[in-house]
């Protein structure tokens, strides 16, 4: 049983050189780190000045975490900053955008239950 365990787990082993790749936004990079039906974790990064369009969600929560740099996410009209190890959860129905307003890339995970994408409502600014 130990043999077909640690088989396992060597074929669920990931990281951004081998988790599927998407560029969005021209510039901005994410890592599907974990996609199944119950949950998406996303790892991205946003280089300076870059931004998503703001959006809500009707059916996903969620929880963004910023591994390196410093993320600016705008949520409903509040302002919140997020720095290196900090995070947010945004429920669902709440417009939002991420964005990097700082000389430096920042680097984030994204986790969404259930997963995000088709669940996106963007907002004219």
């Amino acid at each position: 049983m130990t043999t077909d365990v640690h088989d396992l787990l060597a074929m669920n082993k990931v990281s951004v050189d081998t988790a599927e790749h998407y560029n969005w936004a021209g510039a901005c990079d994410g890592w599907h780190l974990v996609k199944t039906a119950e949950v998406s974790v996303i790892q991205e990064r946003v280089p300076p000045g870059k931004s998503e369009t703001r959006h809500y969600h009707n059916a996903s929560r969620q929880f963004f975490f910023v591994l390196d740099g410093e993320a600016i996410i705008e949520v409903d009209t509040e302002i919140v900053r997020l720095g290196k190890h900090e995070g947010l959860e945004i429920p669902l129905g709440l417009a939002h955008q991420f964005r990097n307003d700082t000389a430096s890339d920042v680097v984030f995970l994204v986790v969404s239950t259930p997963p995000s994408h088709g669940d996106r409502v963007d907002v004219s600014s």
